[in-house]
């Protein structure tokens, strides 16, 4: 990913948690249920955890409600202040999915929100094999983001957005690299993982992974 999106995160970090809030029509289904799946995603959360695409640091946020012992890195230079500023006590630092220091000898959590989808897929498997090396046996990837069902279910919500007018959401939806469960089942298997996937809203699913 390195640092293809930080121009539009830092326009987007004013008003990012307008978005997720609800304030966006053609993003109120992509958000629907925010609080619901940032606390999924800090409850299953354990240990010494690495989160990437900080963002505002709302799940940042939940983490450190949660007591969780969290390092996070964020690209953006907006966000990342927006998040310090919330958060001041909290480590959080320049980086992203595939370029960070690890902050941790052993790590046990890996977590993400709305943000894997930056990746290609030969990125998204370069980042999953490295954070394999990094965890712990028993440590755990857990991210929510936009996946689909298969390719079919891609172009099908790319048409409805177009037929609703929402013509952002289709062109993210057709530019951006959002992949498919099956990408990713194969992809943890192929590694060791078992893994979960539960739908949490029409675009957004809980992806939890386990290294034996």
């Amino acid at each position: 990913m390195g640092t293809d999106f930080n121009q539009l995160f830092d326009e987007w970090s004013s008003t990012y948690d307008e978005t997720v809030a609800g304030n966006d029509p053609e993003y109120n289904e992509v958000f629907r249920g925010y609080d619901q799946i940032l606390n999924e995603v800090a409850l299953k959360a354990f240990g010494n955890v690495i989160e990437f695409g900080v963002g505002t640091g709302n799940l940042t946020e939940k983490l450190v409600s949660y007591e969780k012992n969290v390092y996070g890195f964020e690209p953006s230079d907006g966000m990342r202040k927006i998040a310090k500023e919330k958060l001041p006590y909290v480590n959080l630092e320049k980086g992203d999915f595939l370029q960070f220091q690890p902050p941790f000898q052993s790590v046990d959590s890996i977590v993400s929100t709305y943000a894997f989808h930056h990746l290609t897929d030969e990125e998204k498997t370069i980042a999953i094999k490295k954070y394999n090396e990094l965890l712990a046996d028993g440590g755990k990837i857990i991210f929510a983001d936009t996946v689909f069902v298969d390719e079919q279910a891609k172009v099908a919500m790319i048409q409805d957005a177009k037929n609703k007018g929402f013509h952002r959401l289709a062109n993210d939806l057709s530019t951006e690299f959002y992949t498919t469960i099956p990408f990713f089942q194969e992809l943890f298997r192929s590694l060791g993982f078992t893994s979960a996937f539960t739908q949490m809203n029409d675009f957004v699913w809980l992806i939890e992974a386990t290294k034996q």
